[in-house]
């Protein structure tokens, strides 16, 4: 390496280097210090060096600093592997690599061609960063760094088994100014555009150097952009600075020149990169952050901790005394850190990894414990995907899902699809949505909108995306040219690792065959529209709305939801779900795949025979009605029903259902032993005996086949004759109930024109027992 200036954690070089060759290591340094670049390269001293970067853009900075300082090329000393670009060979010394690709390696080779691994700026608690450091702990086969400038040192060492070290960096001194009336006005995102450029025309006019400002994501960066953009003119150079900007412009934003520069960035800039000439730091206090609602990984506008707060002002004193600019009060009660990602997303994808490197994630030993409700979910969709089997284990399916470098459910649709053809447009789909952002929207104008439906007539999301990877798209839709590179560089990098044609040779897409393996694959993607509120569609589990930038049509009935936005509603339970790739179904196509379930309706007496009406119900919504002819078990089922009401094997419904009545009030009055019968269960069981499945076996019955044999048939009729169920009296009849227990009758009124009740010498004798009568609501004894 190439002298170089003396930096503040310079001094602990030596005791670095003796507690790394017998320990881990947390080292607690300030902004400023030089640990991003120091570290790597004294611990190179030991064997090869992989040095993790939570950010792509910090990734490949620091790697081509270090190899510029060293005098050799990218890739001989010092190199980066991020997805797409990698020049690490064999030999390079210090290996600066994204997460991502530190888990595909360990799954590979268990990382076995480096002797140190150091996890840069662990303060920031990435889901893939927390899972790599306790695969590495449990394995221990590596000594392990771990650095942070906001960090609880003492903890983690302690989790470590190891030792902790301190630096103190090099800081000039920051005035923090806050520009809230209220000093105890939480950051907020109304007016944000405005506010930051009255703070950055303000700041300009006071002081020298480049302007920071830190802002949620790429929409505000563009906002604020064109704002400034056409209120500053030559007088400053605005630069957005995020992961998805192109390299050359990432340079001009992380070098100084002689123009002065306004730079935009997301909180990429807020470790790890030094960018000269910062003298002024804007902080908007937002950012955006996933966190659980409801069982869902929801991405919401989110404010910034304490300790992200200190980050980003110290920016501003990394070359120079500076001001950081805060736009909120000074008492706003922020949380103190930003949770951890396992503690706030989805673990699909951290048990699918921890499983291809041979562990099961819930066994593993991590700095905070997981959620159990979260890890439970996980395990059930994963072994829906058949991706784990019951153990938790990969199988060759999930070994197949995991390197490829998108989300584990397009993984496994990829996978799913039957043909080249289907599987090709399934790779091009989830490569446009695996952006982080949308690829298009809607054009506002209506020559736009009719622009975008003569160049693809069908309202299909989905359809849509894939042909923007494939074709031209039309000027109205407005795509960004760097999100377009980016899609379709996705889309071939996974097209190389399935052997599948390039881009430029696509197959002809097959839309129906591709939308039903799809919905083969995984049905729970079908949404259909709520029967009263075509606003909204559910699939049984939950519910969406199409997002203002969906093409769904509204005469659609169905649609796979291939990709939705989750925001937090009203109340602290409620989730509101934007579906924002929707691809139309019709009804049939959902009958077709054998989705939701058949309920019997009402029995008919057709021509040809017995009929049932059949409903299929899926998610509250009946989606198909038909009349079918009863068989099997349903068969004997309607059948019974029939014979129950009279309208087949008369009069042996009626006869049966008679005779049940008897015997259980025989069996009450104690003459006799056995159970009381259903008329309905017991017929059920008499039907599958005699081995009927249709009503065409059914002509072959009689009705006294049907027949139960209860009561003795020689004391029947005078049992009939002393307990009857049914009388006539004059202008009156009536339906009689026994209670034997407490040897009460009761006569119920059935039909007939008499006012007045019945007496005691027109009914039966009953001797011994109360008897009642009852019409409507009104209950008298009989006297």
């Amino acid at each position: 390496m190439s002298a170089i200036a003396s930096l503040p954690i310079d001094p602990l070089q030596p005791q670095f280097l003796e507690h790394l060759r017998h320990h881990h290591l947390v080292v607690e340094a300030d902004t400023g210090s030089g640990k991003s670049t120091r570290l790597p390269i004294w611990a190179a001293q030991l064997g090869r060096v992989l040095v993790v970067e939570p950010r792509r853009v910090a990734c490949t900075a620091l790697a081509e600093f270090l190899a510029a300082e060293s005098g050799q090329p990218l890739g001989e000393q010092v190199g980066y592997a991020i997805r797409f670009d990698s020049n690490v060979m064999d030999t390079t010394e210090v290996a600066f690599v994204t997460p991502g690709i530190a888990l595909r390696w360990l799954t590979e080779d268990g990382l076995a061609g480096f002797h140190t691994v150091i996890i840069d700026e662990f303060h920031e608690r990435r889901w893939d960063t927390d899972l790599l450091l306790a695969l590495l702990q449990r394995r221990q086969q590596h000594r392990l760094v771990l650095t942070s400038a906001t960090v609880d040192g003492v903890r983690l060492a302690d989790y470590l088994g190891g030792e902790r070290l301190y630096a103190e960096g090099r800081r000039f001194e920051v005035q923090i100014q806050h520009q809230a009336r209220d000093s105890h006005s939480l950051p907020d995102d109304r007016g944000l555009v405005q506010r930051v450029a009255d703070a950055v025309a303000d700041q300009l006019a006071a002081r020298e150097g480049d302007v920071l400002v830190f802002l949620p994501g790429r929409k505000e960066i563009s906002q604020c952009e064109a704002s400034l953009k056409a209120a500053l003119g030559d007088r400053a150079l605005v630069l957005p600075l995020h992961a998805s900007v192109p390299r050359p412009l990432q340079r001009q934003a992380l070098t100084a020149g002689p123009q002065r520069r306004v730079i935009l960035a997301t909180n990429v800039a807020e470790t790890s990169l030094t960018i000269p000439g910062v003298t002024v730091v804007i902080d908007s206090g937002l950012e955006r952050r996933t966190r659980q609602r409801n069982g869902r990984t929801v991405l919401a506008l989110t404010r910034i901790s304490q300790a992200s707060a200190a980050q980003r002002a110290g920016r501003a004193g990394r070359v120079a005394p500076g001001v950081c600019v805060r736009l909120w009060g000074q008492h706003a009660p922020l949380e103190a850190l930003t949770p951890p990602e396992l503690q706030r997303e989805e673990l699909v994808e951290p048990m699918l990894a921890a499983a291809c490197a041979g562990a099961v994630l819930s066994d593993l030993r991590f700095v905070d414990p997981l959620p159990e409700k979260s890890l439970l979910l996980a395990q059930q969709r994963l072994r829906a995907m058949a991706a784990i089997d019951g153990l938790g284990g990969v199988t060759e399916h999930g070994r197949r899902l995991f390197p490829l470098p998108i989300d584990t459910q397009f993984a496994h649709l990829i996978t799913a699809m039957p043909d080249k053809p289907c599987m090709e447009a399934m790779v091009d789909l989830a490569a446009a949505l695996s952006l982080g952002q949308r690829l298009w929207r809607l054009p506002a104008s209506e020559a736009g909108r009719q622009a975008l439906k003569a160049w693809q007539p069908q309202p299909c999301d989905g359809l849509t995306l894939v042909m923007l990877l494939r074709q031209s798209p039309p000027e109205a839709l407005a795509i960004d040219p760097a999100l377009h590179s980016e899609a379709r560089q996705l889309a071939e990098q996974i097209r190389a690792a399935l052997a599948l044609p390039q881009l430029s040779a696509s197959s002809h897409l097959p839309y129906r065959r591709w939308c039903e393996a799809i919905l083969a694959a995984m049905p729970e993607l079908a949404f259909v529209r709520r029967a009263k509120r075509r606003d909204a569609l559910g699939n049984g589990v939950m519910e969406v709305q199409p997002g203002r930038e969906s093409r769904f049509a509204e005469e659609a009935e169905a649609a796979l939801v291939l990709d939705q936005h989750s925001l937090p509603g009203r109340g602290h339970k409620q989730t509101l779900n934007l579906a924002t790739c929707m691809m139309p179904l019709t009804l049939a196509q959902l009958v077709e795949a054998g989705l939701g379930e058949v309920r019997q309706g009402e029995l008919n007496q057709g021509e040809t025979g017995l009929l049932v009406t059949q409903e299929r119900v899926y998610a509250g919504r009946v989606i198909e009605q038909r009349l079918a002819q009863p068989e099997g078990e349903q068969g004997r089922q309607a059948m019974v029903q029939s014979i129950l009401d009279g309208q087949l094997l008369a009069p042996a419904g009626a006869q049966l259902q008679a005779d049940a009545r008897a015997w259980a009030l025989w069996l009450g009055l104690g003459l006799g032993e056995g159970e009381p019968i259903d008329p309905q269960a017991w017929l059920l069981q008499q039907l599958a005996d005699l081995g009927v499945e249709s009503e065409q076996d059914l002509a072959l019955i009689e009705p006294q086949d049907l027949h139960f044999e209860g009561i003795p048939e020689w004391q029947r009729a005078e049992f009939d004759e002393r307990f009857p169920h049914f009388l006539v009296l004059a202008e009156l009849k009536l339906h009689v109930e026994y209670q034997p227990r407490a040897k009460r009758v009761t006569v119920v009124y059935a039909e007939g024109s008499r006012k007045s009740d019945p007496k005691r010498w027109e009914l039966p004798s009953w001797a011994g027992w109360r008897v009642q009568y009852r019409r409507a609501s009104r209950v008298v004894d009989v006297r």
